[in-house]
């Protein structure tokens, strides 16, 4: 069976200490699966070695990439943790109910991630849109901001609690597997290319929102690999049979 434990991504994180603080947060509750996406200030980072506390291993075992797509390719249900509301179709979870889902997914065999935002301004929409689901915490809004750190610390406690508890749901997957964000993202392309051959995306100054909701729809729909090879095997019979009409 594969490691069950989610990865954290943080996204174009700016600081190092948060980085280090970050990763002692995760080990305290037995995760190690980190992700780095552009940090700001390079890699690797002597401030976030410094903050790690004992838990330097996490950064050097860190997965680093350049953007979200790279740093979720392999998984196949991605949690965006974002403290305002987004113009976005999402499911919208509690943390408590996010690692709830992160643990049942991950005893049937996925790989579930968690994004973390940049901490001056959060997740873009952009980010939020290749998610699966949104985990918003029920902060004082007036006050709604929570350190880099203390949102991986948060959500890291809340999955260490409930994956100690039993039962759960499983899901029969009668031979096939969950999609990978890779091969969600190749199937979105293979969409938005068709679509944009076919002048779909008009007028030309709302297509990056056209093919942002497009993705946010691809991106919220718990699809297989067979479901997956079904779209695209449609849409190459729709084109087949435009081109000989």
């Amino acid at each position: 069976m594969s490691d069950p434990r989610p990865a954290f991504v943080l996204v174009r994180p700016q600081m190092g200490e948060n980085i280090g603080a970050s990763a002692r947060a995760m080990l305290n509750f037995g995760l190690e699966h980190m992700r780095v996406v552009a940090p700001r200030d390079g890699w690797p980072n002597e401030r976030a070695v410094a903050l790690a506390s004992g838990a330097g291993r996490l950064l050097d075992g860190a997965m680093l990439t350049e953007d979200v797509p790279a740093a979720v390719a392999d998984c196949t249900y991605v949690f965006a943790t974002t403290a305002r509301d987004r113009d976005l179709t999402k499911p919208v979870y509690t943390p408590e109910a996010a690692m709830e889902e992160a643990v049942r997914r991950g005893r049937a065999g996925e790989r579930v991630a968690v994004l973390f935002g940049p901490e001056r301004a959060g997740l873009e929409n952009d980010d939020i849109a290749r998610a699966s689901a949104i985990v918003q915490v029920p902060t004082n809004p007036d006050f709604p901001s929570l350190n880099l750190a203390q949102c991986v610390l948060l959500m890291g406690y809340e999955w260490r609690r409930v994956s100690t508890r039993a039962g759960g749901m499983e899901m029969e997957m009668a031979g096939t597997d969950w999609v990978n964000q890779a091969e969600l993202e190749a199937l979105a392309s293979h969409y938005e290319t068709r679509l944009e051959e076919a002048g779909f995306f008009f007028p030309e100054g709302k297509a990056p929102a056209m093919k942002r909701t497009l993705r946010n729809m691809w991106s919220r729909l718990p699809l297989t690999r067979a479901d997956a090879q079904v779209f695209h095997g449609v849409l190459r019979q729709m084109v087949r049979w435009k081109e000989r009409g």
